[in-house]
């Protein structure tokens, strides 16, 4: 074997080989440890430069920053967005390194719609369900109020979004939105008005049956004032009424089952 000249020198180039990297790993692991590159900036913008309305530097500083490790090098930018995740109000965030010892960190913060459920939980423009200060989230008044069964709250969403669009006829609004657990459609309207509009059974279904009291409407109010406390539109060709006391039906004949 020690006269195999070419085994030899195979093994000394192997060798010497494994000896320059682990030199370089040692070299390179070491000028990663000096002090120039400690982290001594985490800048935090908003994403596509929009103001930050909810997260600041003290929230920032409690929930994000004592879970970083690491320098510019060695932290793991997974889990500082991660840590940054974490934060109230924060929807996503993004990280990126910036030489020598800066991270740049960019987030979006959700934007409440209304509250969802009976847990202080929000509800966001999104559709994405989320926990916050619901008194940060309700400083400009109070929110909509949104029920439903899990999965089901970007359907209530873009239901929201409608339904304030076809109710701007007669100068009403949406101010709770509620899909019950057999997916039937409940709103209530800012002139304290519950409207039963039942399951969607096409794509038309619902605004159908809007279009149909937005037409009777005006002469409800004339005949009722603001007397009316709910209307059910679940029937294929009426509805129903009931106004501080008084039931009343506007069905046609053949039209007494619900849908």
């Amino acid at each position: 074997m020690w006269q195999d000249i070419k085994l030899l020198n195979a093994t000394a180039n192997t060798l010497l080989g494994a000896l320059l990297l682990v030199l370089l790993a040692s070299g390179v692991w070491w000028i990663a440890q000096r002090p120039m590159f400690t982290l001594k900036v985490i800048r935090v913008d908003g994403i596509a430069d929009v103001q930050l309305l909810h997260v600041n530097a003290l929230t920032i500083k409690a929930t994000a920053l004592p879970r970083i490790r690491g320098n510019f090098f060695t932290a793991n930018l997974n889990a500082v967005r991660q840590a940054f995740e974490a934060v109230p109000w924060v929807r996503k965030a993004s990280v990126r390194r910036e030489w020598p010892n800066r991270l740049v960190v960019t987030l979006e913060e959700h934007e409440p719609l209304g509250t969802w459920g009976d847990e202080g939980r929000l509800l966001s423009v999104a559709g994405d369900v989320f926990t916050a200060n619901l008194a940060e989230a309700e400083e400009n008044g109070p929110l909509p109020e949104f029920n439903g069964p899990a999965g089901s709250e970007k359907e209530v969403v873009a239901l929201f979004a409608q339904l304030q669009a076809w109710f701007v006829a007669v100068n009403l609004a949406p101010e709770s939105l509620t899909l019950s657990s057999r997916y039937a459609w409940s709103v209530k309207l800012n002139n304290g008005m519950t409207v039963e509009l039942g399951r969607e059974h096409n794509k038309t279904t619902l605004q159908e049956r809007v279009a149909r009291l937005i037409g009777i409407y005006p002469q409800l109010v004339a005949r009722l004032q603001d007397r009316i406390d709910s209307v059910d539109l679940r029937y294929p060709n009426g509805m129903a009424l009931k106004a501080s006391g008084l039931v009343s039906g506007a069905l046609k004949s053949g039209a007494a089952r619900k849908k």
